[in-house]
């Protein structure tokens, strides 16, 4: 869905991604069918369903409508799509033939911006930054999650991503930015991990007690409560720092799923000095009570 108008994108496996007005639902819908308009006079086609009893049952009751645009670019299913959050008119979308596309519907139908070789797999998931829009997240079956910056990538398909993020031991299926800070996102793969990632934390210098283990560079939190993949989560734009997530668990349990809902600590990500110094006052004050008799 695009935040800013009624449009709808979807990609599938014949290569093309799809641009949809629900607004031509609602101009249809009052509209005779005799005086239905073409695809070239409203950039939309409007098509009654067929009665019931013509053989054709499976459509639903009232109008269907054509798409506003058919975009073709990519050489494999496209997996996923998405609006750029400050304009109705550009999107992304990403395909199994390892691309990362870019279009504008005020140009036409052929890719602005064609990325070749996002990643060295298919890529499953794409989302783009609803508080910075030169920022756009892919994630691959190559296990990784990269991001790219519009402002580096040009026509001919050069452009590199200006961050790598590794963390998942297995495909990774979703991606979201979150819509409490700009820097921060998650992602989650079939390892069954969700994991968190600030990549203003990416080259920062981390003090690491005698115990701790090398983790990947910019990961500051992983959920592990799922038994299998995470199929997809979603923050919530109304509850900061909580997030849902849902796993597949068919080949653990046989069958099933498992939906969670979660919050991390405020501890993990305020800032840094500012948690220390609330933990020293608390260990001063647990200390004061057990030395009382």
């Amino acid at each position: 869905m695009c935040p800013t108008e009624p449009y709808v994108l979807s990609g599938g496996k014949d290569k093309s991604v799809v641009l949809w007005s629900i607004q031509d639902h609602i101009t249809s819908s009052a509209t005779d069918p005799a005086t239905a308009k073409s695809a070239g006079s409203s950039g939309s086609i409007i098509k009654q369903s067929p009665k019931p009893g013509d053989g054709n049952d499976k459509a639903a009751d009232g109008p269907s409508v054509g798409p506003r645009g058919i975009y073709n670019g990519h050489e494999d299913t496209v997996e996923d799509v998405t609006f750029c959050p400050s304009s109705a008119q550009e999107f992304c979308s990403v395909g199994d033939d390892s691309c990362l596309i870019l279009w504008d519907a005020r140009v036409g139908t052929s890719p602005v911006i064609k990325v070749e070789k996002a990643h060295d797999a298919d890529l499953h998931c794409v989302d783009w930054n609803p508080l910075d829009d030169n920022l756009i997240l892919t994630g691959s079956a190559d296990n990784s999650v990269r991001m790219f910056d519009r402002r580096n990538l040009t026509s001919n398909g050069v452009g590199s991503p200006i961050n790598k993020f590794e963390g998942h031991s297995a495909a990774v299926l979703c991606v979201q930015w979150s819509p409490d800070k700009s820097s921060v996102f998650g992602s989650s793969a079939e390892d069954g991990l969700l994991n968190i990632w600030d990549y203003e934390k990416v080259g920062k210098k981390v003090e690491q007690g005698p115990r701790t283990t090398n983790y990947p560079a910019g990961l500051f939190f992983q959920h592990a409560g799922h038994r299998d993949k995470v199929v997809d989560f979603h923050w919530n734009a109304s509850d900061p720092w909580t997030v849902v997530s849902v796993s597949d668990d068919c080949d653990s349990t046989g069958g099933g799923g498992t939906l969670q809902i979660w919050r991390m600590s405020d501890l993990i990500y305020r800032p840094q000095d500012e948690v220390l110094a609330e933990l020293e006052k608390f260990k001063a004050h647990v200390i004061s009570c057990t030395s009382k008799p």
